[in-house]
Parts: structure tokens; sequence; C-alpha cells
């Protein structure tokens, strides 16, 4: 014999923790259906009354609601009471343990959830954009990008892309070098969003040895040569120049640093 019924799902924010919890619970029965029927940012009493009025037409029901305030939480179980349909408030007694545990009242704020996930997927968006706009690997990111880093090879051009993604900043990042023309992208945005990366000729040198060495190969190869280096630096600073945009040197500044200063930046541009 197959037992039908039905899961009323009430909620002040989306309701999807109830509903995962209920279906998870309603799983575990065999010889059974039943019909989910979601109601989300429940808050007057008037539409309240109605679900539960709804749910004692049926021949069985069951109300699952998840909610943070009080007077919402209430007038649900003041309603079912009335009607004598049977309800499970999921959020009220892990509120009450965490508040007995840590000593304090929860915030009763709908929603938070949501707005946390909302806020790491913008992360990952950013990240994954960082990754796929990282060394000039596709011009099309600088049109997409918040901001645009430019600058020769070891000015920490890809660190601080990751690291600006961490803050939900998406970044694309173009190498600067003489005998590559740089993307035609970076003249058609606004010269704010470019921020330029220089550094100290010498300290360059022994960033770039150190980088050879870490490959196996001899560091007198070009790439670390001291007269390369200046050509490179002085072909970006005419660059940079060319496009107005804020130069930052990065010579003694860890990557932590630099990033504060584009943030700044950044929030002096939104003003």
């Amino acid at each position: 014999m197959n037992i039908k019924y039905k899961i009323y799902i009430l909620s002040d924010s989306v309701g999807e923790t109830a509903e995962m919890v209920a279906r998870a619970a309603a799983e575990q029965f065999k010889g059974t259906s039943y019909e989910v029927k979601k109601y989300s940012y429940v808050s007057t009493e008037e539409s309240i009354n109605q679900m539960i009025v709804e749910a004692k037409r049926d021949d069985k029901a069951v109300v699952v609601f998840t909610t943070v305030l009080d007077d919402i939480r209430e007038k649900i179980i003041k309603e079912c009471d009335k009607y004598k349909v049977p309800y499970i408030d999921v959020l009220a007694p892990l509120l009450n343990k965490f508040a007995d545990l840590l000593g304090s009242q929860p915030m009763n704020e709908p929603g938070i959830i949501h707005r946390l996930d909302e806020k790491y997927f913008k992360k990952v968006e950013a990240i994954e954009f960082a990754v796929k706009y990282d060394d000039g690997k596709d011009p099309r990111g600088i049109k997409k990008a918040d901001i645009v880093l430019i600058g020769v090879s070891r000015t920490s051009k890809t660190p601080l892309s990751m690291y600006l993604a961490h803050k939900n900043v998406k970044v694309a990042n173009v190498p600067l070098v003489p005998e590559v023309p740089i993307p035609e992208e970076l003249y058609q945005i606004p010269t704010n969003r470019i921020i330029g990366l220089t550094t100290d000729p010498i300290k360059l040198n022994e960033i770039r040895q150190e980088r050879l060495k870490a490959l196996g190969l001899s560091n007198t190869a070009t790439y670390a040569n001291v007269d390369r280096i200046l050509e490179e630096l002085e072909y970006a600073d005419k660059i940079m120049k060319k496009l107005q945009c804020p130069i930052i040197n990065v010579s003694n500044k860890a990557v932590e640093e630099t990033a504060g200063i584009i943030l700044d930046l950044v929030k002096k541009q939104m003003k």
C-alpha cells in the first residue's frame, strides 16, 4: 500500500534548508510518495493562515518550517496548533543549543547563508577569471576586467591578480615586452582601470636570476641581463605614461601591501 502525503515548506527566506532536511527524512520511508509545496519569504499572518488552512484540507500533510524571526515562528506554530496540523521547526532547536553553548543570542537575520554563498561564488568567479586572463593569454579579458595589471616579467602581476581575486576583484594582467605589441584593448578602456607595475632594475635582476636557477637554467641568460632589464623597464615606462595610468613601484613591497594600494585606488574611483 502506497501512502501519499504532502510536505509544506514555509520559510522567511528561500526555504532550501527546510526542503533538503524534509526530503532527506522522507526518503527514508518505503511504500510512500510525497509532494513538496514550498512557500518562500512568508511574512504575514494572513499568508501563514492560508497556507496552514490549505495543509489542513489534505488528508495527510506536515508543515516543515525554517525561520529566525520569533514572530513568524509563533504565528506558524499558533496556526498549526489551531488547525491540528503536525509541524517541525527545523532551526529553533539548533539556535537554542548554539545560544546556550556560545552564551550569546543569534542575529535573527533571514537569508544570511545565501548572502555568504553569493560572496563565495563571486570569489570563485574572480579566481577563475584571473587564471583565464593571466599573462595576456586572452586580450578579450581586458575589457571584462575590473583591473588590468601591466608590467615587465616578475613584477608580481600573477600573485597580485590571485590575491585581488580573493577580494572579489576581477583582474587581467598583461606582460610588457619590447618585441610584442601591446593589445589594442588597453587603449579601449578607461585608464583608471589600468595599473602599471614597475620595480628597481637591480632587484629585478636578483629575482630573475633566482627564477632561472629554479628552472635549472644559466643565470647568464638574456632574461636576467641588466642591460636587457633596463631596456624592458624603459619600454614599460613609456607605455604606462602613454596610457596615463597609475604606476606602483613594487621593489620593496609585499604582495599584500601593493594589493592594498590597488584596492584604495579602486575605492577612490568608485566615489
